[in-house]
């Protein structure tokens, strides 16, 4: 049997884990530019990586955007690799 964290790795691969934030990709959104999905226990958004900029946010409040675009802008070209890694296999 997976386990439930198993199932979430094969079908949302997490690239990232920093504080509350779990950067992650869904496997259905190959056909998309580059992006990275952040969950927190709040809510979720999306990052569009190429450039920068917010793609769409289920229930985060303004803080935790901004938090979170400032991680997209600092781990930008570890994101874009991992975007790259998972969607050309």
């Amino acid at each position: 049997m997976v386990s439930d964290r198993r199932r979430e790795d094969l079908h949302t691969p997490t690239v990232l884990r920093i504080r509350a934030f779990r950067f992650h990709f869904y496997s259905d959104e190959r056909d998309e530019p580059p992006h990275i999905h952040v969950a927190t226990p709040d809510g979720e958004c999306k990052f569009w990586l190429d450039p920068i900029r917010l793609a769409g946010n289920k229930r985060l409040r303004p803080n935790a955007i901004r938090q979170i675009e400032k991680l997209v802008y600092e781990n930008h070209d570890l994101l874009k690799e991992k975007y790259h890694e998972f969607r050309d296999t």
